[in-house]
């Protein structure tokens, strides 16, 4: 019988997922990357976020340069994925809040340095913690 690739259910949810939780991972850890590759912008990051009335600017970039980069890697390593995603969800939402709300929703086209972006990896994070959220017994 010919197999109906349209009505089928998922032969391995795992291996999508696992394409998800890595991918993600390592979208994300290119920003802290970056960040330890060009010191020089993360005061620039800090004075930033001191605008916006955050105390601490420098130590809060270096927090998020920190937080993204372990969230990144326990994500790969598969370990802690909950928390990992949590602390991703947090770090991208200040984003979207602060930077990216005002060029409105597109990331090109119509528009440029919108939410549209922010709000895939959301989806994405939020799919991989649904997935690994442990159980009730």
């Amino acid at each position: 019988m010919i197999q109906q690739w349209y009505k089928t259910n998922p032969a391995n949810l795992n291996r999508g997922m696992d394409m998800v939780r890595i991918g993600v991972a390592l979208i994300i850890l290119m920003h802290p990357l970056h960040g330890y590759t060009h010191i020089e912008n993360i005061p620039r990051f800090g004075e930033f976020l001191t605008s916006l009335g955050y105390p601490f600017g420098t130590s809060l970039a270096w927090l998020v340069l920190l937080l993204q980069t372990a969230c990144s890697l326990a994500l790969l390593a598969n370990r802690l994925v909950v928390p990992a995603c949590l602390g991703h969800i947090v770090v991208i939402c200040f984003g979207l809040i602060h930077v990216h709300a005002q060029y409105g929703w597109y990331v090109v086209g119509p528009g440029q340095g919108g939410m549209e972006w922010g709000f895939i990896l959301l989806s994405s994070l939020l799919g991989v913690m649904w997935a690994y959220w442990p159980e009730k017994r």
